[in-house]
């Protein structure tokens, strides 16, 4: 059976069973955050049940590293509409340690392009040539604690941010859900 298919399959019968009645919330964050983290697949159940969250607490926004490679990405995006448009009171960006985009071998990821992906080298050059750098794009991080404060930075100096809106940073342990706090961002008004 496919992936597709077992999918479907146990969809239909949560469905039918009706156990989606205990996640039913709207749209507005209750505890009125965002939180930008990692897609580390340890952090999908860990990081809601370590921070006491659950369905409808907060807004997940979810990226390899939990890092912002551009201001006016798809992620920040998603941070300016939680903030403007669903109630967002704070922005909290959450790394972990063991993260994959930890020393992240860009030249080696392009080469993975080409070899395992079948992509022509001449779409590597043209996307360079026309302002894409793969090094920047595939951007990774020597430590977690980098990776989080180069996004708490980005997001705080965002031209269209709230300077009002505060922006917390921290590491997580992916096994214990043990938090490590890197910048508190409550400021004196």
């Amino acid at each position: 059976m496919s992936i597709v298919s077992q999918l479907m399959e146990f969809n239909k019968a949560f469905v039918e069973n009706k156990e989606y009645e205990r996640y039913i919330t709207d749209k507005y964050p209750e505890k009125k955050i965002a939180i930008l983290t990692c897609m580390d697949t340890r952090l999908m159940e860990l990081l809601p049940k370590a921070l006491n969250l659950r369905n409808g607490d907060a807004k997940f926004i979810k990226n390899a590293g939990a890092v912002l490679t551009q201001p006016f990405g798809s992620a920040m995006r998603s941070i300016l509409v939680a903030v403007y448009e669903l109630q967002a009171k704070e922005v909290v960006v959450i790394g972990h340690h063991g993260c994959g985009m930890t020393n992240l071998d860009s030249k080696g990821m392009v080469q993975k392009f080409i070899t395992d992906g079948g992509i022509d080298p001449l779409v590597i050059d043209t996307l360079e040539r026309s302002g894409i750098r793969m090094d920047k794009f595939l951007r990774g991080f020597s430590a977690p604690e980098d990776g989080v404060m180069h996004s708490v930075k980005m997001i705080r100096n965002h031209p269209l941010f709230p300077a009002h809106v505060p922006v917390h940073g921290f590491i997580m342990d992916p096994t214990t859900g043990s938090l490590e706090l890197i910048v508190e961002d409550y400021r004196e008004e």
